[in-house]
This record gives structure tokens, C-alpha cells and sequence, in this order.
């Protein structure tokens, strides 16, 4: 690691205007912040955000390994936990906490010499942090609503300090269930159920 970024990593979460960044530089960088979390936005600014807190991590590793199993029965698609990503349509890069994708769409969108073609998965979740307040909340529902306006026809934001969790889909108001027991998918997830004990608790 450098010292511009042992500096860096004292003082995260951190932002980096970066213009421009290609897949190589960024891949660069991830390899600079081996233990943080990177994201790039449309508009060329990097993120770089320290690990989260257990509770959080757990409530993540249990969303998504619900979220695999059923999608290992289901058989058509794939999922990805928060140390997976996504080069989305506007530019952006982005790591959902879970996502859920088809097989065969990833296959035919996959590119020679890149390891991040653009592409948008079907589903994600986020689940808020204690550290997501005020200008982070924000953040983190504009992440929501730059999922739907790139592709994504489904997605959660679940908030277990607030006990909701937060519908997106394109071209409709968000819809907002508080204390849910559990929450049913719809479209490419029809059939996937979200027991929220665990999660919201």
C-alpha cells in the first residue's frame, strides 16, 4: 500500500474526484484499499468507505445467502453479496449488498479483455447501517433510484433502525412497509420471499 493511501485509509469513509476512470484504474485502486469498499459514480467521483460494523454484516450475510439459496432452486440466476459489482449504462460502478441476476443474460452481456461489461442485474438489496444518516441516508436513496433509472426492475432498501423496508421499481413511487415478517419478490424474482426475521430484528 502507499503512503497517499495508508493517509487516505486513517481518515475514511473518503471521496476522490476521478474523471474518466477507466476499469484499470479502478481495478488499481481497489488493490490501494484492499479491506475498504470502492464505488465510482456517473458524475466521477470515487467512494471509498471502511468496513461496516458485524451487526450490519450479518444482516447482509443473511439476505444474501437467502437470496442464494433460493435462487440455487430456482436455477436460473445468479447472486452476488457486497464484494461483487456492476459497470452500470450511466457509468457508474456499483456494489449492491445483494443481487440477483440471470445466467443466461450475463453469459451473452460478458466481453473479452474486461471484467466488468455493462450490465445491470434484476434485483438488489441494500441494507442501512447505523453509519447512514442524514447526508448518508440521502446517498444511499439516490444509489436506490439510480438502480431503477439503469435497468434494475426491482429493488429493496432495508432499514433496520427504522423497521421498513423501502420498495423501488421503475416509473412508480417508492412504497414503504413497515415491520414487515417477510417481503415477497415480483418479475424476474417472482417466488423469492424475504423472512425478515434476522434481519429487521
Amino acid at each position: 500500500m502507499t503512503l497517499a493511501a495508508l493517509q487516505i485509509e486513517q481518515h475514511l469513509p473518503a471521496t476522490l474526484t476521478a474523471p474518466g476512470l477507466s476499469e484499470a484504474e479502478f481495478l488499481q485502486f481497489t488493490q490501494e484499499f484492499p479491506d475498504s469498499t470502492l464505488e465510482y459514480t456517473h458524475d466521477g467521483i470515487l467512494l471509498i468507505r471502511p468496513p461496516t460494523d458485524p451487526e450490519t454484516s450479518a444482516r447482509v450475510t443473511l439476505v444474501a445467502r437467502r437470496l442464494g439459496n433460493w435462487a440455487e432452486k430456482d436455477g436460473r440466476g445468479m447472486v452476488i453479496g457486497p464484494d461483487g459489482g456492476f459497470f452500470l449504462p450511466n457509468g457508474a460502478r456499483r456494489s449492491p449488498d445483494a443481487a440477483w441476476f440471470d445466467r443466461e443474460r450475463w453469459r451473452r452481456a460478458k466481453t473479452p479483455g474486461t471484467r466488468f461489461p455493462v450490465f445491470t442485474p434484476e434485483f438488489v438489496v441494500e441494507v442501512r447501517s447505523p453509519a447512514q444518516r442524514g447526508a448518508g441516508l440521502r446517498e444511499l436513496q439516490e444509489k436506490m433510484a439510480e438502480y431503477t433509472d439503469n435497468g434494475v426492475e426491482l429493488a429493496w432498501l432495508i432499514d433496520p433502525e427504522e423497521q421498513t423496508v423501502t420498495i423501488y421499481r421503475p416509473g412508480r413511487a417508492a412504497e414503504v412497509l413497515r415491520a414487515p415478517a417477510a417481503v415477497a419478490g415480483g418479475g424476474s424474482v417472482s417466488g423469492f420471499v424475504l423472512e425478515m426475521d434476522g434481519v429487521l430484528g
